[in-house]
């Protein structure tokens, strides 16, 4: 998913989400923002940091057209790209045509909070960009749990734009108080509490750097 502009927003077929994400509006946008959308500092980090092994299956939470799920592939397992919005469902597909790991990814129209995968078929999951726009983050964490695993691994993170050190402060932290509000800071705490109370174990809840900005991180394993 993208590095900033991608969110875990949800399609008006799953009857959540918010209606700034969807339309000609938001296609627009995607748009503009795709390179970063393409590939990311920020995902290859996470990837990375969750190490998804060959023979596994994971899970890439709000995948959009691909910067965690391409990177995820080429490590050897398999990628469950869960992604609600239809166009970037689309972009998604046409990537996945012209890889060589095609086999490896999988696409699926789901949310966090609904993915539709089977219980405790995933080994490591993660989202990037996607905490903020969850329409219910119980139910988010209630699912990823439940997908995942016995010892799998979950990897939560959201830049925290609102941290005057990262380099999109002036831009994009700014205009989330000028928009509509419906942006907003994750707390880990309460992400922390989500998984204990879904049965899982959160390791680390709070702020760290990701890529080397500064990100609200939350890892857990079941």
């Amino acid at each position: 998913m993208s590095e900033h502009h991608h969110h875990g927003d949800h399609d008006h077929g799953h009857g959540h989400g918010h209606e700034h994400d969807q339309g000609i509006k938001a296609m627009l946008r995607y748009m503009r923002h795709a390179p970063e959308m393409w590939s990311s500092e920020v995902n290859d980090a996470v990837v990375a940091r969750i190490g998804p092994r060959s023979g596994e299956t994971v899970m890439d939470i709000g995948a959009g057209i691909g910067a965690g799920t391409m990177p995820a592939a080429k490590t050897g397992c398999t990628v469950v790209a869960i992604e609600p919005t239809p166009y970037m469902r689309r972009v998604l597909s046409l990537r996945r045509l012209i890889m060589r790991v095609k086999d490896r990814v999988r696409i699926v129209d789901g949310t966090a909070e609904a993915t539709t995968v089977d219980s405790d078929s995933i080994d490591a999951a993660w989202a990037v960009n996607t905490m903020h726009h969850w329409s219910d983050l119980e139910a988010g964490i209630a699912e990823l749990v439940r997908v995942l695993a016995p010892g799998g691994r979950l990897l939560l993170v959201d830049e925290d734009f609102e941290d005057p050190a990262h380099p999109d402060y002036e831009t994009i932290g700014a205009a989330r108080h000028e928009e509509d509000n419906h942006f907003h800071n994750v707390d880990p705490d309460a992400v922390a509490a989500a998984l204990t109370a879904a049965g899982a174990t959160a390791t680390f809840a709070g702020n760290d750097q990701i890529a080397g900005v500064p990100a609200i991180v939350v890892e857990g394993t079941v």
